[in-house]
């Protein structure tokens, strides 16, 4: 694939969690052939590039986030030589792929963690995790909680104490030492030498520890909802910006279209944009829009405090609804409180599943408007929903064990795809083996190959709101304003020509003056747009009034009118 240096900077990009994509081999469980099966489907529906979780040999504590060798495949996802085929394909289909890296941890079977145990305290085995003694009175050496749950710190048969901001199972590395970041550097180079388009970072904000390792003024640590403040022990540490100014360099000696994008939960914009400054990532999740609620004037606001925080350096935003960690976009808008983020996956009361989809085409115009790229996460072009009654004894998240039984985790977002048929697995896997994470009968209505047949379905939605966007001059990266308009309703000018148009305000609005509908979210009777629902209008730009404030109104005084 020719090199094109700022593809990166307006691509819509696609989630594969490789466990529940596609099973090539029938044994249940997502892999490389699976995925490879699938690539006409991903080209079809528009998408620039896709991203791949972890797919390294791992015991699979943490669904391949505790990975135990960073330059092999997962026998149960296939081969290195499959894996090599697959990068070639995506290429040769017009797509780039990220695949994931995950420095923050390794996995307890890693053979670093294992030689770290032989060796003993005050080896230099042990050198290369957080390794501690305990406090006079037997505890553990400090404060710190497990994003998962229960303490962050497991105590070995000698009695010393590693450091797990996740799982037991996942021993936090030291970035201090000479060796991890070495190690780091060489994995980077073995994946770019085969030909990958880029990484995404897993707990880029997590990588530094404090040295004194201080106590925390709280029994509580959540990911989703980093602290406020700039001097935190673990979390978004300045030293962090010295090892991505490194990768950045290793990146670029490779070509101008090799990247990153980082996963870095941070407390404000502002201190994202510190990821991505020009020697550093390319990009970040803007995880504020994801948690944003469904509101206009919290959305607005969202997208404001993002792109002048990323304009400041110079990179491009990204936008994203769901991702393998967050309860499904579809489930968070049909509830009464439709905002995201706080402990992962906890019921927040009744879901009003219709809403909450009729929500989510509207978010998806929006989404594809703004200005820079896009991340979709694979279901949600099928508006699959969060399955919140999984049976217990199927759940695998750690969350589910680590927290007493109280919190499901995220396995309600990581059930297998519908892809045909009318029965589980629904053309996941070949014959009827049934997958790793059970699929209710209800998606016998979502199927892939069904909506493929309905003009009106959300997948219908998303193919051709991906063409548009592929094939306007407005769309990705370039000019935008806000426009006059009434409370509760969104209305974004992109330049040249295009208008996309959001109504939060619970009853209809009228469009402004536009040429023709290039798209809309749900139909639209008497021109009205409905609650609930978006539209994007080929405009004059000469017709369109000046960038609005933030409380301004349509310029004749009447709501929903320019």
């Amino acid at each position: 694939m020719a090199a094109d240096a700022s593809w990166w900077r307006d691509a819509v990009i696609y989630e594969i969690y490789i466990r529940s994509f596609g099973d090539g081999d029938g044994d249940g469980l997502g892999d490389i052939a699976g995925i490879r099966s699938r690539l006409p489907y991903l080209r079809d529906l528009g998408v620039d590039a896709i991203w791949i979780t972890p797919w390294y040999p791992s015991p699979m504590a943490d669904g391949g986030y505790d990975v135990a060798d960073y330059c092999d495949i997962d026998p149960r996802f296939g081969t290195l030589a499959d894996a090599q085929e697959l990068i070639d394909e995506v290429h040769a289909q017009g797509m780039r792929i990220i695949v994931d890296l995950v420095p923050n941890h390794t996995s307890d079977h890693h053979p670093w963690f294992q030689e770290a145990l032989a060796a003993g305290p005050g080896s230099p085995e042990r050198a290369r995790y957080l390794f501690r003694d305990g406090t006079s009175s037997g505890g553990p050496p400090n404060n710190w909680r497990s994003v998962f749950g229960g303490p962050a710190w497991t105590r070995v048969a000698d009695g010393q104490w590693y450091l797990h901001l996740f799982d037991a199972h996942q021993p936090d590395l030291d970035w201090q030492h000479r060796d991890v970041r070495a190690e780091f550097e060489s994995i980077l180079r073995f994946w770019l030498d085969r030909g990958v388009d880029g990484f995404r970072v897993d707990v880029a904000h997590g990588l530094i520890k404090h040295a004194d390792l201080p106590d925390i003024p709280t029994d509580h640590e959540d990911m989703l909802e980093p602290p406020d403040r700039t001097d935190h022990p673990h979390w978004d540490r300045p030293e962090v910006h010295e090892i991505y100014r490194s990768w950045r360099a290793i990146a670029e000696s490779y070509g101008p279209d090799r990247v990153f994008v980082a996963e870095a939960w941070v407390a404000k914009p502002e201190r994202l944009a510190c990821y991505v400054r020009p020697d550093e990532l390319h990009t970040a999740f803007n995880f504020d829009f994801l948690r944003c609620s469904w509101h206009a004037d919290a959305l607005r606001a969202v997208v404001d405090c993002t792109t002048r925080a990323l304009d400041a350096v110079g990179a491009p935003p990204t936008w994203v609804l769901s991702n393998h960690d967050i309860t499904r976009h579809v489930t968070r808008y049909g509830r009464a409180s439709t905002r995201g983020g706080g402990s992962q996956h906890e019921s927040h009361g009744p879901v009003d599943v219709a809403l909450g989809r009729r929500r989510a085409r509207a978010a998806l115009l929006l989404m594809l408007a703004l200005p820079g790229s896009a991340y979709l996460y694979q279901g949600e072009e099928l508006g699959l929903e969060e399955l919140e009654d999984l049976p217990i004894e199927v759940l695998q998240d750690p969350t589910w064990e680590r927290s007493g039984r109280t919190a499901r985790g995220r396995d309600g977002c990581r059930v297998p795809l519908p892809w045909s048929g009318f029965r589980p697995p629904f053309g996941f896997s070949p014959g009827d083996t049934p997958p790793w994470l059970p699929q209710p009968q209800r998606w016998v209505s979502l199927t892939a190959e069904l909506q493929k047949r309905e003009p009106d379905s959300m997948l219908a939605l998303y193919h051709r709101a991906l063409g548009v966007r592929r094939n306007h001059s407005a769309l990705g990266e370039g000019g935008w304003s806000w426009l006059p308009s009434a409370t509760g309703v969104l209305a974004l000018h992109r330049t040249p020509g295009l208008v996309c148009i959001v109504n939060i305000s619970g009853g209809p609005t009228a469009l402004p003056r536009h040429e023709r509908v290039l798209l809309s979210s749900e139909p639209l009777p008497d021109g009205a747009l409905p609650a609930d629902s978006a539209a994007w209008l080929e405009v004059a730009d000469h017709h369109v009034p000046q960038r609005a404030a933030a409380t301004s109104f349509p310029t004749d005084g009447v709501p929903g009118r320019w």
